[in-house]
């Protein structure tokens, strides 16, 4: 599964190699039309289920909560780490832990990473260029979680801002929940902006794109998962449910909420109580909230 624990990783402390060759004038991320700071799909192949697969795009991570989580996952392949000096020391003794020993360190400064990512992003001096995370289809989850009573997944329908899903993604790892299932489509694939918004979140909790939410959502009820659809106008609170045991998760776009055959298929329908102050919460703040109370249980 991709995004093994960091614990993992950690238990190596041997000292390796890093070559700094330097940052020319003429040097930049090797993205092209890519100051959109992600990876394109193209070249990623089809999982199992439908999903994409982790292929051979640029993927240019930025920040240091993403940058030395990245580190730490033996499933990230990294090509080459750009570093400045206040932050150097740290990124070689991350390498060394892990004993990456064929990663090329090279050395950049503030403003030269200012310059090769977009406007207005906020690196704290070090960034990578790295592949994608290899994907896992809904079916190897399944497998993987089959003998665990207690398992939480978080599916979101056509939810679409990486920062929202980045968000979701760091709520999901601090409330243990076994994944995030999306849409192949309509849904943000693997950028630098939503591993920034996960905080290292991409790199402990598996990002599924599913080719079909409706067949998945009935993959995880053939394995004993208990959908529930978050609803404002449901009759009941996620707390009344008294969820427990296998229990998948489903958010909807914000304004448009669950689409009619994705509200269609879940067991549940639940909500969240709120106060009349306001209306609605963003969809990542929900989410925080719904996995909560389930991890609390």
């Amino acid at each position: 599964m991709q995004g093994l624990s960091l614990s993992t990783a950690k238990k190596t402390r041997n000292r390796i190699a890093n070559r700094s060759t330097g940052m020319g004038p003429g040097d930049s991320f090797p993205q092209d039309d890519d100051k959109r700071d992600g990876n394109s799909r193209r070249g990623r192949k089809r999982g199992r289920d439908g999903g994409n697969a982790g292929g051979a795009s640029r993927l240019i991570l930025f920040g240091r909560h993403p940058v030395l989580n990245a580190i730490y996952n033996p499933q990230r392949t990294i090509h080459k780490i750009w570093a400045s000096e206040a932050v150097r020391d740290e990124i070689v003794a991350a390498l060394a832990d892990t004993e990456r020993t064929d990663v090329q360190l090279d050395a950049a400064g503030r403003t030269d990473l200012d310059e090769m990512l977009p406007p207005g992003t906020v690196h704290q001096g070090m960034a990578m260029h790295c592949a994608p995370l290899p994907q896992i289809s809904v079916e190897e989850l399944i497998a993987d979680t089959r003998d665990e009573e207690q398992c939480t997944v978080l599916i979101l329908d056509q939810v679409t801002d990486p920062h929202n899903v980045g968000a979701i993604l760091r709520s999901a790892a601090a409330f243990g929940a076994a994944a995030v299932i999306v849409p192949d489509r309509h849904a943000p694939p693997e950028t630098g902006t939503l591993a920034k918004s996960a905080s290292g979140a991409l790199e402990t909790v598996p990002y599924i794109h599913a080719g079909n939410l409706s067949q998945t959502i009935e993959k995880l009820k053939g394995a004993n998962f208990w959908l529930a659809g978050m609803d404002g106008y449901a009759e009941q609170t996620l707390a009344e449910a008294k969820l427990k045991g296998r229990v998948g998760i489903i958010m909807g776009s914000e304004g448009e909420g669950l689409r009619r055959l994705t509200r269609e298929n879940c067991d549940f329908l639940v909500k969240l109580p709120m106060s009349d102050r306001i209306e609605s919460l963003n969809v990542s703040n929900a989410a925080a909230v719904a996995l909560y109370e389930l991890y609390r249980r």
